[in-house]
């Protein structure tokens, strides 16, 4: 099978995004200027650079009482921060339910039963018991191509480690299994690692 995008993919469900898979999800708490709590995940989202460490995600949507995008964004737009809080497999169903199209009046910590903590850096929640958090300081908002794509970059200037995360000085990624975005309904967690040694180590 081969098609052009432009020109439709003839199948019942876009094959797109099961195509770039897996991909690491970005459960993005933000505050509005008006004090409210957003917690919304997105699995267009990684980390970009190291020196500063840097992260990006987006978001390809929009709702009736944000104009052009949705509620992070339009938050990210008001007050310049935002966090990148990592999902465990115990925490799917929570962010799962953070991810459904509310008011921007409400708040998905509340309905998601989620208890928000302070960040530390920014002015803005985070999400208690998270494996880790990533305080940003948005850099740059990028215009995709689409009517209601936008890339935002971030600079990390704070993270959170929750304690049990860590062995022997590494962050532990079996130590809760992380959660990642596969394609259409479809999500997978990692429970096997490994190692390959790089050719220039």
């Amino acid at each position: 099978m081969f098609y052009r995008p432009a020109d439709g993919h003839g199948l019942p469900h876009n094959p797109f995004n099961a195509i770039v898979s897996p991909r690491p999800i970005g459960w993005i708490s933000t505050r509005g200027a008006d004090g409210r709590n957003n917690l919304a995940p997105y699995s267009f989202f990684n980390a970009v650079a190291y020196v500063p460490p840097q992260v990006m995600f987006a978001s390809t949507s929009t709702k009736p009482d944000r104009g052009d995008t949705k509620d992070s964004v339009a938050n990210i737009r008001d007050t310049g921060v935002f966090c990148v809080n990592v999902v465990e497999y115990a925490m799917r169903d929570a962010m799962n339910a953070s991810s459904a199209p509310l008011p921007m009046e409400d708040d998905e910590f509340i309905r998601a039963g989620i208890a928000p903590a302070e960040c530390t850096e920014i002015n803005c929640a985070r999400v208690t018991g998270a494996p880790a958090s990533l305080e940003c300081r948005m850099t740059q908002i990028i215009k995709l191509e689409g009517a209601h794509n936008f890339a935002v970059f971030g600079e990390v200037i704070g993270v959170h480690v929750r304690d049990d995360t860590l062995t022997d000085g590494r962050f532990d990624l079996r130590s809760f299994h992380p959660l990642s975005r596969l394609g259409y309904q479809d999500y997978a967690r990692v429970t096997e690692l490994f190692q390959l040694v790089r050719p220039d180590a």
